[in-house]
């Protein structure tokens, strides 16, 4: 008889809630193995008894073929005290303990679940509730960990006889599927007016999903409660009804999202590889930016200046089934007023959507948690996220070598775009995408997240971590905190967080060395009291060194030349070239005509006086600039990067395959290099004299700075010595600045760090300052 042998496995990383136990369980038994397994507060514990060889088989099966949503960070095995007491392997009931484990990002329906709903034999036919542990809602739903049903907005629904014998057998996936429900026992669905009234089916034997679906078809306007919030929708095809939504929202130029029944609908509207077609189906379901087809006869108020459109395809059953007979996508849009969070509350939705909704397709599952839909796009090969949150939040990012003894701190993000991040046991936690913190609901709602990620990782901080700008709510948040609490606070230089967070999401090293980062962005608090945009950093975590940058420039008005391009090409011509030489020597071009209708001689003295003109070195103003001087968004924008988002468009059509476009010129100063662009002005204004068509024009714009921006960073990465050069800040999200950018470096064969896991924007700053609060108290 073979010697028995037992152990007790600790298993780390996001494995609650997907079906983990289960998995074990199955495995155990294929092993001829006893014992137990369960959850608690650090992840999953096994007590396993029987051979030594099976026991190391089993380990090495979970770990080749874990359940489809787990991740396993860490399986820790030692020998147990005793035998377990069973006679077979079951699980066991959760436990209490200090709170070491994950939670897991909500999941798209998986193809077992849409097959259910889907027959008219199955018992949850056309029940938009549908789900098991490989897929639906989690996040959204938890209010604390373990992730058991008591501890989710599931709890107000007792299981039905049938769906308890599901969640207790462990050969069914439905076993321990938290939000586990069927028509008899779960959340329920209906439609209503305006004003609250239930509308029933007009057809004997439809449901609301059904009339929902035909009112839409009509030119409705629907509000629909989904997982992570309300979206508005109406047809994708109706112009009228688009026209409508925008009119309503307030919301005149930003893209809407489109949503389809699946990758066939979408190949009729925009071009589609194999590789993007995987990226949509995956269990995050983003929102994916694809490049629109030729004449694909959407109206052009979907996505205004634009040749790309956001598709998703649908990520829960009450999405399949109400897209179910759709040839043709959906408007799927947040369900807000403009720059609001969207709603989450029936009683909150009925009425700040009121103005907005024709209808409302409403049900009675509780959303916990608010989460956007994630956006992703496709550049240089790799999927890249521009917006961080449903499908892949709260999923914690493994920081690198040298940060496992970090301790707990809580870094408090920016200010636009805002996420923030915990850091315990060497992973950072970054939030799902919060929104801009100048809105009063969407600051409440970073609050209340704060507040949830603390209880949800028994997360008790010694350090804070927050953005050297003084007057962001973030920062502010964090001085009263650290008041509060008596907790040590770190402020950080803006653009060093951008460089730390590629750094970090690239797994570099705590004693990695330098770096040269590049950091191209709108605006960030710099350390000269201007401010930066356009920097050229050596920098590791613990600091950094400013070897260049573009040149200053003034912004006449503050806030208002962020919001109105035309004060940017003004400022940038009045500097480079002089105002009145560009009246006398090209006052016949239409752009200068145009400027010379606006106040320009009180810009010239407020730029002259240093009143409300703070000097800035942004890359994003630049890009305004130039699109104020082709008339795009001249007076002012609706959305931010509106103009450098209508500028790269331009320029994608206008592509040249040779030419070095209009380069900006290196000056040394002090020891730091400034990019000075009176050769790029030069070039445009010359350019628009001779009738160059502005698609060329905007093409060129981008190939010299791209060129420019190369040269300058390989030639500061030769005279320091170092081989890595990291890109970070919104101004990479430009797909043709950032591969012009990665082919020219990658060319002279540096190493190029870049984002794909975190958003180059402002959506990572927070695992940058994370990352820098965590080696400064290290160190």
């Amino acid at each position: 008889m073979a010697i028995e042998t037992a152990e007790r496995i600790r298993v780390h990383g996001l494995v609650q809630g997907v079906g983990f136990r289960p998995k074990v369980w199955h495995l155990a038994r294929e092993c001829g193995l006893r014992g137990s397994v369960w959850n608690d507060a650090q992840g999953v514990e096994i007590h396993i008894g029987g051979e030594a060889a099976q026991i190391d088989r089993f380990c090495q099966l979970l770990l080749d073929d874990p359940p489809p949503l787990a991740r396993i960070d860490e399986l820790k095995r030692e020998p147990a005290d005793s035998l377990p007491e069973q006679a077979s392997f079951e699980i066991s009931i959760s436990q209490q303990g200090e709170i070491q484990t994950g939670v897991v990002p909500d999941a798209a329906t998986c193809q077992a679940c849409i097959e259910d709903f889907q027959d008219p034999q199955n018992r949850r036919y056309r029940y938009p509730f549908t789900n098991c542990t490989h897929c639906g809602p989690r996040l959204t739903i938890v209010e604390r960990i373990p992730y058991d049903r008591a501890n989710t907005s599931m709890r107000h629904f007792p299981f039905c006889e049938a769906c308890r014998s599901e969640y207790e057998n462990p050969a069914d996936r439905r076993f321990h599927a938290q939000p586990n429900a069927c028509p008899v026992c779960g959340p329920r669905v209906w439609l209503a007016d305006a004003q609250g009234e239930v509308i029933e089916p007009t057809e004997i034997g439809e449901d609301a999903i059904h009339e929902a679906s035909r009112r839409l078809a009509q030119g409705a306007i629907l509000a629909i409660k989904g997982i992570g919030g309300f979206h508005l929708a109406c047809d994708g095809t109706n112009e009228e009804a688009v026209t409508i939504l925008r009119e309503r929202k307030r919301r005149h130029h930003k893209p809407f999202a489109l949503m389809a029944r699946d990758c066939e609908v979408i190949r009729r509207y925009c071009k589609l590889s194999d590789r993007e077609a995987e990226l949509l189906a995956e269990s995050s379901a983003p929102i994916l930016l694809l490049e629109q087809l030729e004449d694909n006869r959407l109206p052009e108020n979907l996505a205004p200046g634009q040749a790309s459109l956001g598709f998703m395809l649908p990520y829960s059953p009450l999405h399949h089934l109400l897209l179910a007979d759709w040839d043709r996508p959906l408007v799927m849009t947040s369900g807000n007023m403009i720059e609001e969070p969207q709603c989450i509350d029936n009683r909150e939705a009925t009425e700040r959507l009121q103005p907005l909704a024709d209808l409302f397709l409403l049900h009675d599952r509780e959303i916990i948690n608010r989460v956007d839909d994630s956006v992703v796009r496709l550049v240089d090969g790799e999927a890249r996220l521009l917006r961080r949150a449903r499908g892949y939040a709260p999923a914690p990012i493994p920081l690198p070598e040298g940060f496992d003894q970090a301790p707990e701190l809580l870094a408090l993000g920016g200010e636009l775009k805002n996420t923030f991040c915990l850091v315990r046991q060497g992973q950072g936690i970054l939030s799902q995408h919060i929104g801009d913190l100048e809105n009063l609901i969407s600051y409440q709602d970073y609050l209340k997240n704060l507040e949830l990620y603390a209880g949800l990782y028994d997360h008790h901080p010694t350090h804070l971590v927050a953005d050297r700008h003084p007057n962001y709510r973030s920062t502010q948040h964090a001085r009263a905190l650290a008041e509060e609490q008596g907790l040590e606070l770190l402020l950080v230089q803006h653009h060093h967080a951008h460089i730390a967070s590629v750094l970090a999401e690239n797994h570099w090293p705590l004693d990695g060395g330098e770096v040269l980062g590049i950091a191209l962005d709108g605006s960030g608090y710099g350390d000269d009291g201007t401010i930066w945009g356009g920097e050229f950093l050596l920098a590791d975590y613990l600091g950094f060194q400013r070897l260049g940058h573009l040149n200053p420039v003034a912004l006449p008005g503050g806030v208002q030349a962020i919001k109105q391009p035309w004060r940017n090409t003004f400022s940038q011509l009045n500097h480079y070239l002089g105002w009145q030489t560009v009246v006398e020597q090209w006052g016949d071009l239409e752009p200068v005509k145009w400027l010379q209708q606006q106040p320009t001689e009180v810009l010239m003295r407020m730029v002259s006086g240093g009143v409300n003109s703070p000097m800035s070195s942004s890359c994003g103003r630049l890009f305004d600039g130039v699109a104020g001087l082709l008339n795009l968004c001249r007076q002012e924008i609706s959305y931010e990067g509106q103009a450098a988002i209508e500028l790269e468009t331009l320029g994608r059509l206008g592509r040249e395959e040779e030419g070095e476009g209009y380069r900006l010129n290196p000056v040394t100063a002090d020891g730091v290099q400034s990019l000075q662009a009176e050769r790029l002005w030069l070039g445009l204004l010359e350019d628009l004299r001779k009738g160059v068509a502005v698609e060329r024009i905007a093409w060129r714009f981008h190939a010299g700075l791209a060129i420019s921006i190369s040269e300058l960073a390989a030639q500061l990465a030769r005279q320091a010595q170092v081989e890595t050069i990291a890109l970070s800040g919104g101004v990479f999200q430009n797909k043709t600045l950032f591969e012009l950018v990665s082919a020219n470096l990658n060319g002279q064969g540096f190493r190029l760090l870049s984002h794909r896991q975190v958003p180059s924007n402002d959506g990572g700053l927070a695992l940058g300052q994370a990352a820098i609060g965590a080696a400064v108290a290290l160190s």
